[in-house]
């Protein structure tokens, strides 16, 4: 096995204790592995520099991000392949199969076929990151002008980027898919848009506050439809600035107002219901409860909270919870998940009635399959309009994150939650039919 791509199918196999279930080829033409299978790419020996300099997600990240590894054939495929050899961070199986990697590194024979790959990574130069990468951020998490940076990093990347990706309707959020698989993107995002405004019970002449509004679409869906009055709010520049422009082309300036505001600057309460529609995701585990009061106060006596959320599987050991490190340098930076009993757990605290919850992740995947399939239709232009780094960072986190709505590593909930007054009367109907049918 002198070739590049045997010698490291080798060593691979010995760490992981498993046959590799898809097939290397290396930069010298060498292939090894299942014939048919989805062939893992590895262009050039800068590949196996960053995995050495930084062994684990975060070497393999900037890896296909810079474009040194690829997959050819299906990417679903190859990632559910590749899902099981690789530990998941932060799920119950972490510390065992991690353990047993760490194990396997000391043997003798894997400590020889690590010399033998430094020798094939040639010079014992790192390489620089990708430019996509989020610098490292220091000082305490979500402070407003964090807050600020990494919504920048992940939302202020051109609105025809996402354009592209998201359709027509540029939601950015899981869609509601009550017409089937086959309804078109638009249609689940409009049924999503919907449901939410039945959840909470809009009727003209309200005021409704949009908590990361992102591109206007659920502010304009509000207004148009239930005749509400919106404050949308968002800490990106560019979605503000687009969302603007869609409320005046829609004539609807006089209803719906988008600022550039944090959820803790705004004070010109009540408001007689609140949607935080994918918003909660970035607000951190240190500042959930502050987040739960803050809009607790906002609310008028009776008003309601619609929290769409997405959700990990709860831990054993809760302390043991970290971010993914790709989704953290590359998609959202501080971007922090809770399982959705402790989110229900601390709207309680906060003084809110919890009255429904809703699971839909599987919608969450379907959403995801179509954004990517956006992508891949118009690959040339999104390459044009960002940088080929950024968009290989949006197939990949798109596509690894279908594949975890659907085998249930990941969930997308919504919370229904009302500030119910001291009388009792929560104003809800006594059968949830003015959003179920």
């Amino acid at each position: 096995m002198a070739d590049a791509a045997g010698r490291l199918s080798k060593l691979a196999e010995e760490v992981l204790g498993a046959p590799l279930p898809v097939r290397i080829r290396a930069w010298d033409r060498s292939e090894y592995g299942p014939p048919g299978a989805p062939t893992l790419v590895i262009r050039n020996r800068r590949a196996l520099r960053r995995l050495l300099f930084k062994p684990g997600e975060l070497g393999l990240a900037r890896a296909w991000v810079a474009g040194d590894i690829d997959v050819e054939g299906d990417l679903y495929e190859a990632l559910d392949l590749l899902s099981g050899l690789i530990w998941e961070r932060g799920t119950a199986a972490d510390k065992p199969q991690r353990a047993a990697v760490l194990r396997a590194l000391a043997r003798p024979e894997i400590r020889a076929a690590a010399r033998d790959l430094l020798a094939l990574a040639g010079a014992p130069i790192p390489p620089k990151p990708p430019a996509e990468e989020a610098p490292k951020s220091h000082g305490p998490l979500h402070t407003l002008r964090r807050d600020k940076e990494a919504i920048s990093h992940h939302y202020d990347v051109g609105n025809d980027f996402y354009e592209l990706v998201l359709g027509p309707s540029m939601v950015y959020s899981c869609a509601y898919w009550e017409q089937g698989p086959d309804a078109t993107l638009e249609d689940a995002q409009r049924d999503k848009l919907d449901l939410i405004c039945r959840k909470l019970g809009l009727r003209e002449g309200q005021r409704l506050l949009d908590v990361g509004c992102g591109w206007g679409s659920m502010a304009l869906h509000a207004a148009r439809e239930y005749g509400v009055r919106v404050v949308g709010i968002t800490l990106s520049e560019e979605q503000a600035a687009y969302g603007r422009k869609r409320v005046a082309e829609a004539g609807l300036a006089d209803r719906v107002e988008i600022r550039v505001q944090d959820y803790r600057e705004v004070h010109d309460e009540p408001f007689d219901a609140i949607s935080s529609i994918g918003m909660a995701e970035h607000v951190g585990r240190a500042r959930y409860a502050e987040y739960a009061a803050d809009l607790y106060a906002l609310l008028k006596p009776g008003g309601r909270l619609l929290n769409h959320q997405i959700a990990r599987r709860p831990l054993a050991d809760e302390d043991a919870y970290h971010v993914d490190e790709f989704i953290d340098r590359y998609v959202f930076p501080d971007g922090e998940l809770a399982p959705v009993g402790r989110t229900a757990g601390q709207l309680e605290d906060a003084g809110f009635e919890v009255r429904d919850v809703e699971a839909i992740r599987e919608h969450y995947a379907l959403t995801l399959r179509a954004w990517v399939a956006n992508l891949e239709a118009h690959w040339k232009e999104a390459v044009r309009l960002t940088t080929p780094g950024r968009a290989r960072v949006w197939r990949l986190y798109m596509a690894a994150s279908a594949l975890s709505f659907e085998r249930n590593r990941i969930g997308v909930n919504q919370v229904l939650a009302v500030r119910t007054p001291d009388s009792g009367a929560s104003g809800l109907p006594l059968r949830a039919r003015e959003w179920r049918g």
